[in-house]
């Protein structure tokens, strides 16, 4: 084949093969209660994916407070998940937060009964543990930070992770988790939470999130979300990643490390979410109150 031929092969693909379309969602974390404002950020939701489009959601964890389900019939899927969202059509691709294994004693059975809700709900998305899931140039993967805390799975969720990243050729790699990497939120930094590191189990201190994230999301994945801290948080990126929290799905609680972390945004004092769209090499992603008011807005270009 000729230089010109071959060129001519090269730009009849690249004008036969369409862009992927741009991928819409919410992200919010720490919203099952049930109450009074998590029914209000739903309707905030509504109202801005009305006017910009999502196609899911992002559901950062402590689904069902204060004690995860009871069973997969337990009446709290409606009254703490189904009902308040009950206005918005997409699904909701869950991972699991320290409430939904027992806020004590812990109960590592609980969080089967999420998974096995997926087949109850249309729109209750948890198929397992941990999982990824795909849509158009975005690869998600859903991590149970609980359980690596806990030291159920930390290994199986390392390797897992390690093997899933390396084998994907998206645009974009999303992770998320219920527990921050950094965080300026009571909790604080993984390895360090609650202030404890050394002389602290892992279970408290959050050193196997740490290590996971340092040894399969830093440098590898785009983004990495979570909850875990109410509030609104958009830190400057370390270690190649860009780290969002988005943990005030019904609640907020004040900031007890705000100088710690450098960010670019962040408040401890709304309810709220954030919207994301990636369009080609472009994230974007505004955080919004309640009442579906802006509150910021950034984006970052690959």
């Amino acid at each position: 084949m000729t230089p010109r031929a071959a060129l001519a092969l090269v730009l009849a693909i690249a004008v036969s093969t369409p862009a992927p379309a741009a991928v819409r969602f919410v992200a919010l974390g720490d919203a099952g209660t049930g109450g009074a404002d998590q029914y209000q950020n739903a309707k905030g939701i509504a109202r801005v994916c009305a006017v910009k489009g999502c196609d899911f959601a992002l559901y950062l964890g402590d689904n069902f407070y204060n004690n995860g389900l009871g069973s997969q019939f337990d009446p709290q899927t409606d009254s703490k998940f189904e009902r308040p969202y009950a206005a918005l059509s997409f699904p909701f691709y869950a991972v699991l937060g320290n409430h939904d294994y027992g806020d004590p004693p812990i109960d590592i059975w609980k969080p089967h009964y999420q998974i096995a809700y997926t087949e109850r709900s249309a729109k209750w998305k948890m198929p397992n543990y941990f999982y990824k899931f795909s849509k158009e140039h975005v690869d998600f993967f859903a991590l149970d930070t609980q359980g690596m805390m806990l030291g159920i799975s930390h290994k199986r969720q390392s390797d897992w992770l390690r093997d899933a990243m390396t084998a994907s050729g998206a645009e974009w790699k999303i992770v998320l988790g219920h527990h921050p990497y950094i965080s300026n939120g009571e909790h604080g930094n993984a390895g360090n939470y609650e202030g404890c590191s050394k002389h602290c189990p892992d279970e408290v201190s959050g050193r196997k999130v740490q290590q996971l994230v340092e040894g399969s999301v830093c440098g590898q994945a785009h983004v990495y979300f979570s909850g875990h801290d109410h509030n609104l948080q958009w830190l400057q990126p370390r270690c190649g990643t860009e780290f969002i929290v988005s943990g005030a799905g019904a609640k907020t609680e004040p900031f007890r490390n705000r100088e710690s972390n450098p960010v670019f945004w962040a408040s401890d004092n709304q309810v709220g979410f954030l919207w994301v769209e990636i369009d080609g090499k472009r994230f974007t992603g505004e955080y919004y109150d309640k009442h579906g008011e802006l509150l910021f807005s950034r984006s970052v270009t690959k």
